[in-house]
């Protein structure tokens, strides 16, 4: 699912550009992304991995490939295990502080593949564990832990990252009222979730703006955040709790080009400066 990459990866060069002000040494580069990439394909197959029968219940996603057979679950296994293994092997690579905090991704990637089971805040735990591809880039570049900038980052990324899930998770609320199942949408409605969706993104497109000012950055940058914030509009505008019909669009469709966007006007800014 490398389309997938595109929602927290970005980010994650993001924190890393920000914090050596351009590109760290060509090592640290590959060893970040091999973390970026391992991670997010351990996280995707485990949640996959866990919801198989889930999935298979629900005619929305009966055709993906473990409900369907065309994945066996050792294969999952296996794949898991690979990328959790580049994940260690890059945390060594990458210095002993990363190796330390290593077991707090791995530990939100498990809740969150089983939170919908017993909280509605599921979103913002899926959040939040992607939060951790720029705020696990930047300690793997400085070293260091307590910086406001890349905590600045998760929230942003997390608020992001929650808010389409909320989206995403509408056209599933009744499904999921039927199998005992929480989400936003599900526990308090589509309509009260599309609102705190949208109070979600406008927080992220304010402190991406805080992290342009705190990270000095400049022009390009400014013109990304606010082509990202007309973005988060438009995708508002292609759901409500009436028409559900786009919802992968705004979900997906618009996110994909949302982290890409912020990607290449922080990178430019970064790059000239």
């Amino acid at each position: 699912m490398f389309s997938h990459t595109l929602f927290s990866i970005p980010f994650g060069i993001i924190g890393m550009l920000i914090a050596a002000n351009g590109f760290p040494p060509v090592r640290t580069t590959a060893w970040i992304l091999v973390a970026l990439v391992s991670a997010r394909t351990a996280a995707n197959a485990m949640n996959r991995l866990v919801d198989r029968n889930i999935d298979a219940k629900n005619p929305r996603t009966a055709d993906r490939h473990m409900p369907r057979g065309l994945a066996k679950t050792y294969e999952v296994v296996l794949l898991i295990l690979a990328c959790l293994l580049l994940l260690t092997i890059s945390a060594f690579a990458l210095g002993p502080v990363c190796v330390v905090l290593l077991p707090i991704p791995l530990v939100m990637f498990f809740i969150y593949s089983y939170s919908k089971r017993f909280t509605w805040a599921c979103h913002i735990i899926l959040g939040a564990a992607c939060g951790c591809a720029p705020l696990g880039a930047w300690i793997a570049t400085t070293g260091r832990i307590f910086d406001p900038i890349p905590f600045l980052l998760w929230l942003a990324v997390t608020l992001w990252v929650a808010g389409f899930d909320i989206i995403y998770g509408a056209q599933d609320a009744a499904f999921d009222r039927d199998h005992d199942l929480h989400s936003i949408p599900a526990d308090f409605g589509i309509k009260k979730g599309l609102v705190l969706s949208a109070v979600f993104h406008s927080v992220a497109a304010a402190l991406l703006v805080l992290i342009g000012v705190l990270a000095g950055l400049g022009v390009p940058y400014y013109i990304g955040t606010a082509i990202v914030t007309a973005l988060f509009a438009c995708e508002h505008m292609l759901v409500s709790p009436a028409d559900l019909k786009r919802v992968t669009i705004a979900s997906y469709g618009v996110n994909q080009i949302v982290s890409t966007v912020i990607l290449i006007s922080a990178g430019i800014d970064i790059l000239i400066k």
